[in-house]
């Protein structure tokens, strides 16, 4: 009997190894869900970051629960560029999808990253907003809507939920009447910003809109919580860019690129965790929304393909920290612009492609905004500091900032010969990056439609017999420079074969000035016959400024053509109208035609229509 029991009793240990052993398997082979909660337009102004005026018990607590970074940074300060990046995990320069609100093709290699999940056997759904440069192809998503949620998977289908808060979006900031919560007397103003009470009353008000974003993620988490799944999601909240108000989203300073990056990983899947993972630490990783996509396929156990320009911070296939983070700007809205941002642990470089336009100029969107009617007004009036009046002033072709002493980036160090060293390092960081991701900004947006033909604009990047990227980054960064020295080689650029070096080296011309352009005046009045616009439109640029009289006839009546969308296309027409704008006085002889020029029709995206009716406005406002 004693044998018998003591057999039974060594036969039920075996099953319950056998048994235990199994669900360690199962669990070993079991995927996170994963849930990402992101809000629109705001930066780290939350109390985990140390924010004391901020009001956010929900994303405080999940600071407390699980990790946050402390230096990520968005690919780009504004919504749709950002997205473009986060959903490929490539960089925006690299896609064709640098511009606001384009809509270029992207084809292989590069695809959406939750398309990857779903493959994989995850359950997919966005709710709702997605604002990507690119269509997005069928697949991504099973569902994509303001009622997608993970309730409508399969049984113990994994899924990749993401929700995003439009509430703390740049057009919440300025709706009146609002009675603000948080006290306009308590905000603190930037140095940039005018101390004034419009100024606080928008501030308060980004506050407030922080408060609710807040409870929108609270009631998120709990319905995470009432549905049993807490312990088995990984949860990611992250912002799509800086703060929605001037020099914060739309500008390469901390304002517009610093984001908060918060991960909780609950107990089972620990093993995910990133490196120095527990409840309230702070990591000094630097990170770039950009790493979000190859680090969900991470977790998911899924290797993030080569063409991936993002780096997994987490699960097992995360790669090394990062020494550099990037960002661009590019078209914003309406406006015609190309700047990149480099940083590393503490400096913050950026290069200026078009150092003949203020930080602020005029865009109809953003002038909507009290804070900067208020701004603009009293620049106008010259009641600024030197810090604030630089926002109106043109652009320093570059610009170095010690993060460390100048958090908000308002002392440029770029001309300071102690600092020289630093410069060169961070110069030839950026260099390597524009090379590296194959920037395709270098090229204006309607010579990057021209020259694709029918391949996608990623295709083009990548092929470096068609696109000789390093001649072009080297005239552009020479033509930017304004130094009279190199107004010889400029002209000599006038006549190259590629229409990029042509157009960099027309605006060279331009920059430095009247001497340059009525020297090289006979190549560049040949250039307002050139078969590509953009060549064409920075030789009127220059004429029209510097030329005789007859040579600014011809440039403003070059412009004029090539305003209307019907001649060589949208871009085409955004980039003469832009010109024309920016021109001011100087265009009043065409300023009544260029006003009602053509609108654009359907063959143009939607999404893209608008900007020529804007400039319009603009043009008949003077």
């Amino acid at each position: 009997m004693t044998a018998r029991v003591s057999w039974l009793r060594r036969a039920a240990c075996a099953v319950i190894a056998l048994i235990a052993v199994s669900a360690g398997r199962a669990r070993a082979q079991e995927r996170p869900n994963i849930l990402w909660l992101s809000s629109e337009d705001n930066g780290p102004q939350l109390g985990a970051y140390g924010d004391r005026n901020s009001t956010v018990p929900a994303l405080d607590a999940l600071a407390a629960r699980g990790i946050r970074f402390t230096r990520v940074w968005a690919a780009a300060p504004v919504c749709a560029p950002s997205r473009t990046a986060i959903i490929t995990g490539v960089l925006q320069q690299s896609t064709g999808g640098m511009h606001m609100r384009s809509e270029v093709p992207l084809g292989a290699p590069v695809r959406m990253f939750p398309a990857l999940l779903r493959e994989a056997g995850y359950y997919t759904t966005n709710n709702v907003k997605e604002d990507y440069n690119h269509p997005t192809p069928a697949g991504v998503w099973d569902e994509s809507s303001r009622t997608a949620h993970w309730r409508t998977r399969r049984p113990g289908q994994p899924f990749f939920a993401v929700f995003n808060s439009v509430t703390t979006h740049e057009s919440q900031i300025r709706v009146r009447p609002h009675t603000p919560v948080h006290d306009p007397a308590s905000v603190r103003v930037p140095p940039y910003h005018p101390d004034t009470p419009e100024v606080r009353r928008d501030w308060a008000q980004y506050y407030d809109k922080l408060s609710e974003m807040d409870a929108e993620v609270a009631a998120r988490l709990q319905e995470l919580e009432q549905d049993g799944l807490a312990a088995s999601t990984i949860v990611v909240y992250w912002g799509d860019h800086g703060v929605g108000l001037p020099r914060g989203k739309r500008w390469l300073y901390p304002a517009g690129l610093d984001v908060p990056l918060i991960v909780y990983v609950p107990e089972r899947f620990r093993v995910l965790a990133p490196e120095g993972y527990g409840p309230g630490v702070a990591s000094d990783r630097l990170v770039s929304l950009l790493d979000l996509a190859p680090t969900m396929l991470s977790v998911a156990g899924i290797r993030p393909p080569e063409w991936m320009q993002g780096r997994a911070f987490m699960g097992p296939h995360a790669g090394p920290p990062r020494d550099w983070l990037a960002a661009g700007r590019d078209r914003m809205d309406e406006r015609v612009d190309m700047s990149r941002a480099i940083r590393d642990g503490r400096h913050l470089y950026i290069r200026n492609f078009h150092p003949e336009r203020a930080q602020g100029e005029y865009l109809a969107y953003m002038f909507e905004m009290p804070t900067t009617q208020v701004w603009k007004a009293l620049h106008d009036a010259g009641r600024l500091d030197a810090v604030q009046e630089a926002f109106w002033q043109e652009k320093s072709p570059e610009e170095l900032y010690d993060l460390a002493t100048d958090p908000d980036a308002v002392r440029n160090l770029a001309g300071d010969p102690a600092h020289a060293l630093t410069l060169a390092r961070c110069r030839a960081a950026l260099r390597a990056h524009l090379l590296g991701t194959r920037d395709l900004g270098l090229l204006p947006e309607t010579d990057m439609h021209r020259r694709r033909g029918e391949r996608t604009p990623y295709e083009l990047a990548m092929d470096t017999a068609a696109l000789p990227l390093e001649r072009i980054l080297d005239t552009a960064d020479m033509a930017t420079r304004r130094r009279s020295g190199d107004a010889a080689r400029l002209q000599a650029g006038l006549a190259d074969a590629d229409p990029a070096v042509r157009y960099w080296s027309a605006l060279g011309l331009r920059l430095i000035g009247a001497g340059a352009v009525r020297v090289a005046a006979a190549p560049l009045q040949a250039l307002l016959a050139d078969r590509d616009p953009g060549p064409r439109v920075a030789a009127a640029d220059a004429l029209a400024r510097y030329g005789d009289p007859v040579q600014r006839r011809d440039s403003l009546a070059t412009l004029l053509a090539t305003a209307d969308y019907r001649r060589d296309g949208n871009h085409a027409a955004m980039l003469a109208l832009d010109v024309i704008v920016a021109l001011g006085p100087l265009a009043d002889p065409i300023r009544a035609e260029a006003a009602v020029v053509a609108e654009p029709g359907k063959d143009v995206p939607l999404r893209e229509q608008e900007y020529v009716g804007r400039l319009k406005k603009a043009v008949a406002k003077k």
